[in-house]
């Protein structure tokens, strides 16, 4: 249950990530995978301490974000893409 929860969050924060980074890259199916690497391995390295059950739900849910964003946007900088703030208008 918890790995379908992980790949779930991967995957929005994946691609949430890729359309910050602009430039060059490898596209939106490769922010996605690494969104749900990221998520997964965040996940179980939370699970692997101690964080379990109903308590350590939340905890390894949010390292599982925390770890998605910044295995997608670090990978992305690695590989020369930008990050822009976007305009509301």
């Amino acid at each position: 249950m918890y790995l379908l929860a992980w790949i779930f969050i991967g995957v929005l924060v994946g691609w949430g990530a890729g359309r910050i980074l602009q430039g060059n890259g490898y596209g939106p199916i490769m922010d996605v995978a690494m969104g749900i690497g990221g998520a997964v391995a965040g996940g179980f390295l939370m699970r692997a301490a101690g964080f379990g059950g109903v308590g350590g739900t939340i905890v390894t849910t949010f390292v599982a974000v925390i770890c998605a964003a910044l295995l997608t946007v670090l990978f992305g900088v690695a590989n020369g893409r930008r990050i822009y703030a976007r305009q509301r208008t």
